[in-house]
């Protein structure tokens, strides 16, 4: 008994072992690769509360290892994370450590100011990411490596796993509806992490005048595009699980049209519904919480279909599933007046609205964008850090 019980603990030390020695390490955590490039220059930190290495924020390290830091910019959010989508966040004060925090989205301009700029050497980014098109951290980073290249900066990306990291799936964005939630050409579902999105976004001269930046990528360790990562903190207000950033591919959809997506609920992009929609027991009622403080459909009780308990592996392997959004198109029964002009944004072709009023399946409209996502693996191929 006592030999068996002497062979369990060692078998348990050994897997407790093995699992720290395999866990994934974000690329923050390792100083020795960029902490150099840091040493006696002014630094500017975009980052938010996903910004965490072990248990401390990444700016809290960087204060107390003697960096620098003279400005902190703020992404989609804000600094803490707590903003509503698209909200203006005003600029402010670290209270912890008096660094001023210097907003992207207070409502004016989205580039940082020529004050701003002349104020720091050397840019740091590290932000969670969830991999789509339309969610906006890589587009502030696209805008913050143009503006560093115009103003000779150096760039540098600290990686994260990307959580939908393990495939490719959507139309490449049509580039005539590039807006605030599509800025490059490129799938709804990318693949990416921000690293090795950056790093094409210098080799595909992506940036304003074909500049490119001076970018220093510090990869994620034990990360492959196999690799099932989970978020430890919520990227965002209405992503608060793993279930909802499987589903937002889909379900983010529903933004480009009258259907609640469950925004002013604990469920957010896990359940879709609306007060005429019809045959469904299922009910919500969107009301203003933190996060979500003007939701559509404000305290109008919703019908419709609750996503949360489908099989998280169901999900992201059937990748983006436009079944839901037909559903409530045939259910409505409004026509083209289903969709709003925010639809083909979010999409990023017009042949999707089109095709669901046609009545053609969810299979149908996939096989169209087979050929775009294929084009786009052996595109990006030159520019991945990880094993796919």
């Amino acid at each position: 008994m006592k030999r068996l019980l002497n062979t369990t603990f060692l078998l348990l030390f050994i897997l407790n072992i093995y699992g720290q020695n395999n866990a994934v390490l974000v690329g923050a955590e390792f100083t020795d690769e960029y902490y150099p490039l840091l040493k006696g220059k002014r630094v500017a930190l975009h980052s938010n509360h996903t910004g965490i290495v072990g248990n401390k924020h990444l700016l809290d390290m960087l204060v107390g290892d003697g960096i620098n830091v003279t400005t902190i910019f703020s992404p989609e959010h804000g600094f803490r994370g707590n903003a509503d989508a698209g909200e203006h966040v005003s600029s402010s004060v670290d209270k912890k450590t008096g660094i001023p925090i210097r907003s992207l989205y207070d409502g004016k301009s989205r580039k940082p100011s020529k004050e701003s700029m002349d104020s720091f050497d050397v840019m740091v980014f590290d932000v969670q990411d969830v991999g789509l098109r339309f969610y906006t951290y890589y587009i502030t980073m696209v805008r913050l490596m143009d503006v560093c290249a115009e103003y000779n900066k150096k760039f540098i990306v600290l990686d994260r796993p990307n959580p939908n990291g393990h495939y490719v799936d959507g139309p490449i964005l049509d580039m005539k509806y590039k807006s605030g939630v599509g800025g490059l050409p490129i799938p709804v579902v990318h693949g990416m992490t921000l690293g090795e999105l950056a790093l094409m976004v210098n080799g595909e001269h992506w940036l304003s005048y074909n500049r490119a930046c001076d970018l220093t990528v510090v990869k994620c360790r034990n990360y492959t595009h196999r690799t099932m990562y989970q978020v430890p903190i919520a990227p965002s207000p209405n992503l608060p699980n793993m279930k909802s950033i499987y589903l937002y591919p889909s379900t983010c959809l529903f933004e480009g049209t009258p259907v609640s997506l469950g925004r002013g609920t604990s469920f957010p992009f896990q359940a879709y519904g609306h007060p005429r929609m019809k045959g469904y027991t299922f009910s919500f009622t969107p009301r203003s919480i933190p996060g979500a403080k003007n939701p559509p459909l404000l305290n109008q009780k919703c019908y419709g279909v609750d996503l949360r308990n489908i099989p998280d592996e169901d999900i992201y392997n059937k990748g983006i599933d436009l079944s839901y959004i037909i559903d409530a198109y045939k259910n409505l029964g409004m026509g083209d007046k289903f969709f709003t002009s925010f639809f083909e944004k979010l999409i990023g072709v017009s042949y999707v609205r089109n095709m669901i009023i046609q009545g053609k399946t969810a299979d149908e409209i996939k096989a169209m964008w087979k050929s775009d996502v294929e084009k786009f693996k052996v595109q990006r191929k030159p520019y991945l850090l990880y094993e796919e």
